[in-house]
């Protein structure tokens, strides 16, 4: 091994460093030249939203507990059950913990390596080669012990952007995360909303049957009386048996129901055979907070997410142009070496070198460049998604509200038109009772009766749906702030421009 260089080599191989940087580092930057982007994030004001999304009051966002408004603590029990053994969320934390061991590994490059190595070798000479007798032909114990040093210097600031696209891009696995929460919090609550519109669906049908039963006594006697055949007797069986199907498909779908909220929560369809009838309470509109469009980036975790993937692509074109650099690496070892002497560790023995070292992509096949491109590609590609992303939430928080406010000036017409058929379907059935009326004007005004109950109970059901849809769509309690997701400054400028 060499010994330690002189001070008039040291300063040689600096000077030729700083040519080789300078002649051909130049042409390096120049090598991309033409590439680039002409794509942008879209800003709240780039859509027209103002009229649809205008706060009312003084409108808050959702809160992280919004589930406990509706008055179920079964409901917030189920989700908070569902937190803790949903595979959608376990396979969420492992993209986490995935992402976070490739954050580390991008953070190496960035520190000295050390590494040591010792050998003993037997070796055999050959006396027919430069070593001479009393060497060659004889057997020696080659004895080596080394410290090596390693660094790379990150002039250009490669491994610094590998590293935060790896922190982009776990920043984006834990947005996500919280993206899983909300969309299944959110599912499981518009679930049991469908479980509480079957139960009273449910309690319909069987009034349904009890009116049936009650209306075919009627019949029972009118046919003693003669003022019935035999006609309107099997009608009225007909209808009575068609009401008693109505309901066990009621209880089939309500079962049905109740194993999809199992196995959402993540324990199995039995699982849900354990749930009680829902008890959800209706709540009135929500008012939307202020300056929605604008604070609306940071609330909601998909939105966020999309933004983290931006920043990533950002760093990956970073990373690409800095491989249009040379890489300089220094390095130094030092040890002993020994073949005659039984104990190494001797002065004479030592060995020391150290040095920098210098990589320059000269000719390459045009694999840069290309690699620069997909790189810019994966840009543009992150930008229309988060475009999308960030169109697709106002639209989302709009055909919310819009539909509350829809049934809101719905609601009392249909109360209205169900308190009339009500008065008619109890005027018939009494009419019909003492003579005055065919059975099937009963069944009629039934008919209409049931209709206008279905209706009243969608309708409701559907509020209570859509305001589940509208605290989603407002991040359902999510602030990139408070959770460590904000991006303080935009993506960097120079990842759009061509160069």
């Amino acid at each position: 091994m060499t010994s330690a260089s002189s001070p008039a080599l040291r300063l040689r191989v600096v000077a030729l460093c700083a040519l080789t940087i300078g002649t051909f580092g130049l042409s390096g930057c120049a090598s991309f030249s033409g590439i680039g982007s002409d794509k942008h994030m879209a800003q709240p004001g780039d859509y027209a939203a103002e009229r649809s999304l205008a706060a009312q009051g003084q409108g808050q966002w959702p809160a992280a507990n919004w589930v406990d408004q509706f008055g179920d603590a079964q409901l917030s029990a189920l989700i908070a059950e569902a937190m803790e053994n949903s595979p959608s969320l376990q396979q969420a934390q492992a993209r986490i913990a995935s992402a976070s061991a490739l954050a580390e590994s991008k953070g190496a490059p960035l520190l000295p390596t050390v590494t040591a190595d010792a050998s003993v070798t037997r070796n055999l000479f050959p006396e027919t080669t430069i070593y001479p007798p009393p060497y060659g032909g004889s057997w020696y114990n080659e004895k080596k012990a080394f410290l090596n040093l390693g660094y790379e210097l990150d002039l250009w600031g490669k491994n610094h952007a590998a590293l935060a696209q790896a922190v982009s891009q776990q920043k984006a696995a834990e947005a996500g995360a919280q993206e899983t929460r909300l969309v299944l919090a959110s599912s499981i609550a518009s679930t049991y909303n469908q479980l509480a519109t079957e139960y009273a669906l449910h309690d319909i049908a069987q009034r349904t049957v009890n009116q049936r039963e009650s209306l075919q006594r009627i019949t029972s006697d009118r046919v003693k009386t003669g003022l019935d055949t035999q006609i309107e007797r099997s009608q009225s069986q007909g209808s009575s048996a068609e009401a008693r199907a109505q309901l066990v498909q009621s209880e089939g779908q309500i079962t049905l129901t109740r194993q999809q909220l199992g196995v959402l929560i993540g324990k199995g369809p039995d699982r849900g055979l354990q749930i009680a009838a829902p008890r959800m309470a209706t709540l009135t509109t929500p008012e939307l907070p202020a300056q929605l469009p604008l604070n609306l980036l940071g609330r909601r975790p998909d939105i966020v997410a999309a933004r983290w993937q931006v920043e990533a692509a950002t760093k990956d074109i970073d990373v690409a142009k800095a491989r249009f650099y040379p890489d300089i690496n220094l390095s130094a070892m030092i040890g002993f070496d020994s073949l005659l002497n039984s104990n190494p560790f001797t002065a004479a023995s030592k060995s020391i070198a150290f040095g920098p070292a210098i990589s320059l992509p000269v000719f390459e096949g045009g694999a840069l460049r290309a690699n620069l491109k997909g790189s810019y590609a994966s840009y543009d590609m992150a930008v229309a998604s988060y475009n999308q992303t960030l169109n697709e939430a106002y639209g989302d928080v709009a055909r919310q509200i819009t539909g509350i406010r829809s049934i809101d000036r719905q609601l009392p017409i249909r109360r209205e038109a169900l308190a009339s058929t009500q008065r008619a379907y109890d005027l018939a059935r009494e009419r019909y009772r003492i003579g005055l009326t065919s059975q099937l004007v009963v069944l009629n005004a039934e008919t209409a009766l049931l209709a206008q109950q279905q209706a009243l109970i969608n309708l409701e059901a559907s509020k209570r749906n859509q305001q589940i849809g509208l605290f989603k769509a407002l991040g359902g309690g999510f602030d990139a702030q408070q959770a460590g997701l904000a991006i303080a400054t935009p993506a960097a400028p120079a990842a759009t421009k061509a160069q």
